[in-house]
């Protein structure tokens, strides 16, 4: 029998899930938290007893003010990051938003500031290195039709 002070170290990490959704020219929809320096997608970190898809499906409406279906995981990303620990991220396809939901996007929570589409091309001007190999890994694994695993952003 294993006691609780023998029980091996096991990690225990971050969980975040985050919605990759696209207009009709194939650009990327990112937005600007008013508390990082850097643009990201719309998501944010999963609460206890809640499912990545559960998680993401509440950020979008408490960051952007929209009830949508959320489409299949893209990809799932171990990425540590130093000062937070190990990570655990999920992306899933949000697929593209009407002119209506366009028009209806409301920052409810004033965590988010601004939002843009991003040409794929021009993702590396709006965020860290290992966010834009993440989103193109995402974006590639949607072209394909395939969820992904990657570590730090990079696909195997």
């Amino acid at each position: 029998m294993v006691t609780a002070n023998q029980t091996p170290p096991m990690a225990t990490p971050r969980v975040a899930a985050g919605a990759l959704f696209f207009d009709d020219e194939g650009r990327v929809l990112l937005v600007r938290p008013s508390y990082k320096t850097h643009w990201d997608i719309p998501g944010g970190y999963v609460e206890p007893g809640e499912s990545p898809r559960a998680a993401c499906v509440r950020e979008i409406e408490e960051e952007l003010g929209l009830t949508t279906p959320l489409g299949p995981m893209l990809v799932v990303d171990w990425a540590p990051a130093e000062h937070e620990g190990d990570k655990l991220l999920f992306i899933f396809d949000a697929g593209s938003l009407t002119t209506k939901q366009e028009q209806a996007i409301r920052f409810v929570d004033a965590e988010l500031t601004e939002w843009r589409y991003v040409a794929t091309a021009d993702l590396e001007h709006y965020g860290p290195a290992r966010l834009t190999r993440r989103l193109r890994t995402a974006i590639a694994a949607r072209d394909r039709g395939t969820a992904t695993y990657s570590e730090y952003g990079n696909s195997f």
